[in-house]
């Protein structure tokens, strides 16, 4: 179950992260209340989560996967350019989240 909970809570995260650039800046006002809503979401099912994932698998894939996400809805949806520098970070992210995932005492 707290797997679920941890998707739930990069779901949120993804939401409210691109509603926050929707929202330019606060000053659109139904963006920014739905981004508001999504972050207090996705930390409730973050916090939810961390009952049973350990904490450093759980941060490290949420935001590792957050990052992904992101980055590719950046990509398709808001027309952003990613260098081959950032793509390099992304992959070391990525190993970094399995790194955890494999070696964390929660399994």
């Amino acid at each position: 179950m707290g797997y679920i909970q941890l998707a739930l809570a990069i779901i949120g995260e993804i939401i409210g992260t691109n509603l926050l650039k929707a929202s330019d800046g606060f000053t659109k006002p139904l963006p920014t209340i739905s981004s508001l809503v999504a972050y207090v979401a996705c930390f409730y099912f973050l916090s939810l989560a961390l009952k049973t994932v350990n904490l450093s698998a759980a941060y490290a894939t949420w935001s590792g996967v957050g990052i992904i996400l992101t980055t590719l809805i950046a990509v398709v949806f808001w027309h952003d350019k990613v260098s081959i520098p950032e793509i390099i970070g992304i992959v070391l992210i990525i190993v970094g989240v399995v790194v955890c995932n494999l070696f964390s005492n929660a399994h």
